[in-house]
């Protein structure tokens, strides 16, 4: 059995709405030198937030700890080389669950300011700024992990 009971589904415009929310959060903090980008995740963020705020230098962080809904080891790639433990620096991520990636992400820039899209209790500890909160018990179905397709009308069984 699954420990996600709930599903969350975000379309694209609800996530182009939530990310410009963030952004709007970020911009009232201070200007930001570049950002960091969580991949494969923070990638479509990143672009709301980086046209959002004009920011132009960008770079990517490479790390992963997922297959399907479980949580395994996890596998990083070079971290990029940024100043300063990453003062002035956003990290940008899409959410944050347990917290064990933005742990990992914090011990190699921790006084960047990470932002997220959604967040979960376990990992609230991690995060600076995030838009919305959900249970911890929720599976977030973003929109590049899904397609559309044809649902039969109710009276033909749908």
């Amino acid at each position: 059995m699954s420990k996600y009971e709930l599903d969350f589904f975000v379309s694209w415009e609800e996530l182009h709405k939530t990310g410009r929310r963030l952004a709007k959060t970020l911009h009232e903090i201070q200007e930001w030198k570049g950002i960091l980008c969580v991949t494969r995740g923070g990638m479509v963020p990143t672009a709301i937030i980086a046209r959002e705020l004009n920011i132009r230098l960008i770079d990517t962080i490479c790390i992963t700890s997922y297959d399907g809904q479980s949580q395994g080891e996890f596998k990083l790639n070079k971290a990029p080389d940024i100043a300063n433990d990453g003062e002035g620096w956003l990290i940008i991520d899409d959410l944050v669950d347990t917290g064990k990636t933005a742990a990992e992400v914090r011990r190699h820039y921790p006084k960047a300011h990470f932002a997220t899209l959604y967040a979960k209790p376990a990992g609230l500890e991690f995060v600076d700024s995030y838009v919305e909160a959900v249970t911890q018990n929720t599976w977030i179905r973003f929109p590049w992990d899904m397609k559309l397709s044809y649902a039969d009308p109710i009276v033909k069984g749908g």
